[in-house]
Formats: structure tokens, C-alpha cells, sequence
């Protein structure tokens, strides 16, 4: 008798709870809300749960696309590509409820991630602060910082009418409008200080054994993994230290800030990132909080790894022309990658130089630009105020690799060297109209013979040809430009964009 009625209460606490699981009320992705901008010219995914089974329907721009909720609760359709309109419309997302979407507009969308330097907020740049009273048909997504050891379904955030708070995410969609006269949408996603591995899917561990070690430590990092679980349970009061200690370790920001973003529909990724991986060699030991950072990849390695995530990326999104546009690291430092520092401490002996060589590595993949930024930055400090040209470089990159504009988006790059007796001669692409921003002799250049000491060139500028020479080397062989931490640079074409670095030699600096 006393066996029944606990029977039956199990089975109803089963009943409910089964209920209480798959049923759940309809809502799309946080990606999908007010002041919301949609990609033109693409297939345009909505997606996000409902009870199982449940018919969605989402209906905006004449278009109606309905689905059936799977198991799980989760569905998705598409919307056939969008034209580009700044006349605010409404998204009717239906089920056994309705939610109206306002405010939506189509125009270009593009993801804004990195670490401080992406971060760097308009605030603290003067010169793109100002564009604010001339912003118009700008909107942003901030994605809140938060890690997570699982990889998420939603995002953290919401759309607003307002530009990014990124100075350099703003300062690209503002020249971006202006040339194009349609909406810009950022999502802005960054973190000071944090690493490529930070920002990479578990499952690249099965092609760089390097980052299956990383994250086997992580694992097995039960102190670790407490103090990260404590921090978040913590809510919003975190102090910086457990901020900085979060943003620091590997994958669990792709987890919880990047995931969840694919496969909202976007033209392409700005990233600006680099200087926590700006190193010789991975395995050079740095005195730091995070016991698994002395392994992440240092700068030789650095452009392979980024390819391969760019790769995989571009398979989230299920996007092979998905444009990537890396900004180089710009000036910062003392000496050069030809005579560095070798004081620890010193930033040059973290060699940005060779840094910027690795991120050219990307130009081997289609739909890849990478910004230049040699002739800017700040020789001691990490986090310059220059920040409006690169927006404006950002920008010209935009409208000729993605818009297919016929315009002048890259500064010089080398072309090839000729031998001339005691002499050599620089030949360059994108270089009509090649000058000095100064109107006096390049500088940059230094040349070596066999014995590989590298000597100052003098530089003479020939019509679109540089010409060097150094009175100590009778046989001149080699050429590297503007490898130096912050090197001092004038080399321009007629659009006033700088010469890119280079070197013609395949010497790899060593680490004594």
C-alpha cells in the first residue's frame, strides 16, 4: 500500500520534469533583437529555440520562411539575400507566440575581435572621437567578456544604435559608411591581453599537438578551473586580477564570445591581435600567472596557426569567402630585428618585426588583406592613440576586396630585386606615384652580402624603383625594409600608404 503512492508521485515528478525540459518558450538567438543590422546579399540564418516540434516562422522583407523545432528545441531558417536599405522595417518571428522585432535594417556586417588594442575604446582616441557628431547608420553588438568551458549557443549582449565602443571598430565602419552609404554592423567582440589560443575551438587540438597539450592542462587544472567557476558565479564584481587571470587562458573565450556568433550572417572579420604571441620561438620562458603560456605559439609559428583558424572559422560560418583582414602590429620599441635588444624586459626582444612577417602568412589564403601599420604606433607604448588611420585603411581594404571597388587599398610591396654591379635595385607593385611622405631619401633599408652582416643602405628613389647601395659592400645580396620594433619609415605610393616590410633573406633569429 505505502508503494503506490510513491510511485505515483515518481511518475508525476517525471512527468514534469520532462515536461519542464522540452518545453520552453519561443526566443531567437540574443543576435536577433532590436536595432539589429542584417547582411546584405547573402543568406541571412535566424535561428533559436522553441518547444520541439513547434512551427517557427520568421517573415521580414516580404520574405516568409517557416521550420519545424527539432528535438532539442532548436531551430533555424534562411532568408534569401537581402538588399541593402536603411529604412527601418520589422522581423515577425511566430509560433505559439510572437515576438516583433523593430528597427531592423540591412546593410554590412562585420565581426571586430582581438585583444586590447582592438579594445582600446574610442574615448581614449582623440582623433576618432571626433567623427562622433558626423556618425550616422552605424549599430553594434558588444559581447559581453565572459568565458566558458563548454562551447555556448547564445551570446551575452544586444544590439544598439550607436557605433562600437572599439576606437578601431568604429573608426572602420564610420569610413566604411561614408563610402558606401548603406548601414554598418559591428559585433564587437575583444579582450585585452589574450592570446590566439584564447580565441581557438577545442578541436583544432587533433592538428597542433602544441594546443592538445595546452588544453590537457587545463583539464587536468582542478585549482584553475575552481577559481574561473567562482570568479563567474561571482556575477559582474570581478576584480581586475581574476579579469585579467580569465581573458588569459585558452579556448574559453571562443567558447563563450565567438561560438555563439556563427553563423550570423557578416561580410568578414577584422583582427587585431598578436602582441601576447609576439615571441621568438614557442618554449621561450616568460614569467607569468598562466602556467601553460610559455607553450603558446610564438611568432615564427604564429601566421601558420592563424591560417588554419581562419580555416576553421570559415567552416563555422559555412563561408569560404569570408574576408579576413588582419591588422599588422604597428611601431613599438627600441632597436631593430636586425641589431635587437637583448634585454628581456625589453620589447624588442620580443622582435615585432618578426611578428609582422608571420602575419603576412594570411595573404597565402583567398578573401585576406592585411592592414600595414608600419609608419604608426608609439615606441613605448603598447596601446597607441593613432588609431584613425587605421580605420581608414581598414576601410579601403573593405571596399576593394569585398565591394570590389576599383580603388588603391595597399601601400607598396615588393615586387622583386635586381642585381646592378655594386648595387641593388627594389622593384615594387602598388607603387604609381612612389615618394616620401618627408620628400627626403628612404629610409628603412639595410643590405648584406654573403658574410650576412647587415649594413644601412642609401636609399635613392628612381622613378617607382628604390635603389641602395652601402659603401662597405661591394656585392651587395640581400634586403630587408622596416624590420625594426619601431622603425623610422617615409616610403609611400601616390595614395600616401606606406611601403609593407620585407626581407630577401631566410635568416631566422636565434635565441641565445
Amino acid at each position: 500500500m505505502t508503494k503506490k503512492p510513491f510511485l505515483l508521485t515518481l511518475l508525476v515528478v517525471l512527468l514534469f520534469n520532462t515536461v519542464a525540459t522540452y518545453s520552453q518558450e519561443l526566443k531567437p538567438s540574443n543576435l536577433f533583437g532590436n536595432n539589429m543590422v542584417l547582411q546584405r546579399g547573402m543568406a541571412v540564418p535566424v535561428w533559436g529555440v522553441a518547444s520541439p516540434k513547434e512551427k517557427v516562422t520568421v517573415k521580414f522583407a516580404g520574405q516568409t520562411r517557416s521550420t519545424k523545432a527539432g528535438k532539442d528545441g532548436k531551430w533555424m531558417v534562411k532568408l534569401k539575400p537581402l538588399k541593402a536599405s536603411k529604412t527601418p522595417r520589422k522581423m515577425t518571428i511566430s509560433g505559439n507566440t510572437e515576438i516583433v522585432l523593430s528597427n531592423v535594417v540591412v546593410g554590412e556586417v562585420w565581426i571586430c575581435s582581438g585583444q586590447s588594442n582592438m579594445q582600446y575604446a574610442v574615448d581614449n582616441a582623440p582623433k576618432v572621437k571626433a567623427l562622433l557628431p558626423t556618425a550616422k547608420n552605424i549599430r553594434s553588438f558588444e559581447v559581453k567578456r565572459t568565458v566558458s568551458f563548454e562551447e555556448e549557443d547564445n551570446v551575452i549582449g544586444n544590439w544598439e544604435g550607436v557605433p562600437p565602443s572599439s576606437a578601431v571598430a568604429f573608426g572602420f565602419a564610420y569610413f566604411l559608411e561614408k563610402a558606401e552609404d548603406i548601414p554598418v554592423g559591428i559585433l564587437h567582440a575583444s579582450w585585452g591581453s589574450s592570446s590566439l589560443e584564447a580565441w581557438m575551438p577545442r578541436d583544432m587540438v587533433k592538428d597542433y599537438p602544441y594546443f592538445k597539450a595546452i588544453m590537457d592542462d587545463l583539464d587536468a587544472d582542478t585549482e584553475t578551473r575552481n577559481r574561473i567557476n567562482s570568479t563567474l558565479s561571482n556575477g559582474e564584481s570581478w576584480s581586475t586580477k581574476e579579469d585579467i587571470f580569465m581573458r588569459r587562458q585558452p579556448n574559453i573565450l571562443y567558447n563563450a564570445m565567438m561560438k555563439p556568433l556563427a553563423p550570423y550572417a557578416c561580410r568578414g572579420l577584422v583582427w587585431y591581435q598578436g602582441e601576447r604571441n609576439t615571441r621568438y620561438f614557442s618554449g621561450v620562458p616568460e614569467v607569468t600567472e598562466d602556467t601553460w603560456f610559455h607553450r603558446v605559439i610564438g611568432m615564427k609559428e604564429y601566421g601558420d596557426v592563424l591560417k588554419s583558424w581562419i580555416k576553421r572559422y570559415r567552416k563555422e560560418w559555412n563561408n569560404n569567402s569570408m574576408h579576413f583582414s588582419i591588422v599588422m602590429l604597428p611601431g613599438y620599441g627600441k632597436g631593430t630585428a636586425i641589431k635587437p635588444s637583448i634585454d628581456p624586459k625589453s620589447p624588442t626582444a620580443l622582435s615585432w618585426a618578426w611578428m609582422r612577417e608571420s602575419q603576412m602568412k594570411v595573404l597565402d589564403l583567398p578573401h585576406t588583406s592585411v592592414v600595414n601599420t608600419i609608419d604608426l604606433g608609439d615606441e613605448k607604448n603598447i596601446h597607441p592613440k593613432d588609431k584613425l588611420p587605421i580605420g581608414i585603411r581598414l576601410a579601403l581594404a573593405a571596399e576593394k576586396h569585398t565591394l570590389n571597388k576599383e580603388i588603391v587599398a595597399e601601400g607598396p610591396t615588393l615586387k622583386k630585386v635586381e642585381k646592378l654591379n655594386k648595387q641593388l635595385a627594389v622593384h615594387f607593385n602598388h607603387a604609381q606615384g612612389l615618394k616620401t611622405i618627408d620628400h627626403k631619401a628612404p629610409r628603412g633599408f639595410w643590405v648584406a652580402d654573403e658574410s650576412m652582416q647587415w649594413k644601412p643602405a642609401e636609399a635613392k628613389l628612381q622613378g617607382e624603383t628604390v635603389i641602395l647601395s652601402n659603401s662597405s659592400i661591394t656585392n651587395p645580396l640581400y634586403v630587408r625594409y622596416a624590420f625594426a620594433g619601431k622603425p623610422d619609415v617615409n616610403l609611400v605610393n601616390g595614395a600616401n600608404l606606406p611601403a609593407y616590410p620585407f626581407r630577401t633573406d631566410n635568416q631566422i633569429p636565434v635565441v641565445e
